[in-house]
């Protein structure tokens, strides 16, 4: 039974971004993957593509024959590519058993409200994949809290409209510490705590949210999320490998994956770590990793990797480093300038 990832979020979130990781990442622990293309305005991706979108129709040729704008130009290559759903039928037999990474488009009313995609997905279940939808989110939404709280909708928004397994992911967790400081701590944000303390700051954001005629719309607005109370947010730094262990694990856990025997194979230090759950993190650790302390993590990382390549190079020197008087005798052969020693072998040739 093949997984699959189905991979959204708004423009900026780093969902391409995410796919060339999670794709180097899964190659490195010996999961085999494929990446497929949904978005038909993406035309340089940056990870090898197993199935482009943008073989079927492009956003170029539907916005020049249509006279349509890029938002509708991608509403309709949606559903051009629901009614040619044949083609990616088979494009993914082709796959195989292969792990799938759907990169799809960002327009968020695409999975908030439009039904194409949420067809093209189940239609996809139907062909025995088990899925899972990564909705990813910029992290620098928690700066404001007008731009949390919208977040916070779209997330569930998204929940409600596909059905199916789910989990948000606050992106580029790594540039946090680059932005304000958080009036909470990450946790806040990520389990989606008591929201009402999240009130006075919105209206501190701008005088306009502090008018009486918006308090009893954001207390309500509050309320709808906490009582759905789906919503819950897992971290990512796309370049750190104890961040993209912590999620793949989050992933598997939702998805219901479990490792193939093709994975127990020539296992690697990341592989074991993977499979004994080493380097798994929580968001205290995250919050002293990217916002406490990140300067002293970023040095020691730094001094590690100078040690590992130090090592790395005095081991190549040590391998390459010989006896001279102990010549390969290919080279010996090579240089010798007089007959050739009796072997002791006759030959007799036949006359």
């Amino acid at each position: 039974m093949p997984f699959a990832q189905l991979v959204i979020g708004p423009p900026g979130a780093g969902k391409s971004t995410y796919c060339n990781g999670m794709h180097q990442f899964l190659g490195a622990i010996g999961r085999k993957c494929s990446v497929v293309n949904l978005d038909p305005a993406n035309d340089k991706t940056s990870y090898p593509c197993a199935l482009d979108v943008r073989d079927l129709v492009t956003l170029e040729e539907i916005m020049d024959e249509d006279k349509l704008g890029p938002n509708g130009a991608t509403l309709y290559a949606l559903e051009e590519l629901e009614e040619n759903y044949a083609w990616l039928e088979e494009g993914l037999k082709e796959l195989g058993e292969d792990y799938v990474l759907f990169d799809c488009p960002g327009q968020v009313e695409l999975f908030t409200h439009h039904s194409s995609l949420r067809n093209i997905f189940f239609r996809i279940q139907k062909l025995g994949y088990r899925l899972i939808v990564i909705h990813l989110v910029d992290s620098y939404a928690l700066t404001l809290p007008s731009m949390y709280i919208s977040a916070l909708l779209l997330s569930l928004r998204a929940m409600l409209q596909l059905d199916l397994p789910h989990l948000n992911v606050l992106t580029k967790i790594d540039n946090l510490s680059n932005y304000n400081d958080l009036p909470f701590n990450l946790e806040f944000y990520t389990e989606v705590q008591d929201l009402s303390y999240l009130l006075p700051h919105l209206e501190a954001e701008s005088s306009r949210l502090a008018h009486n005629k918006f308090g009893a719309l954001n207390t309500a607005i509050i309320d709808l999320v906490e009582e759905f109370g789906l919503v819950a947010f897992e971290t990512l730094a796309v370049e750190d490998k104890k961040s993209m262990m912590s999620l793949l694990r989050a992933i598997d856990r939702a998805s219901g994956y479990a490792f193939g025997p093709a994975e127990g194979a020539n296992d690697t230090v990341w592989q074991v770590a993977v499979r004994e759950g080493l380097g798994i993190t929580d968001v205290r650790d995250v919050q002293e990793r990217w916002l406490d302390a990140k300067d002293e993590y970023d040095e020691l990382e730094h001094q590690e990797l100078e040690a590992e390549a130090q090592a790395r190079n005095e081991a190549e020197k040590a391998a390459t480093a010989g006896d001279p008087d102990d010549l390969d005798e290919d080279e010996d052969l090579a240089n010798w300038k007089g007959p050739l020693p009796d072997s002791g072998v006759k030959v007799r040739r036949k006359a």
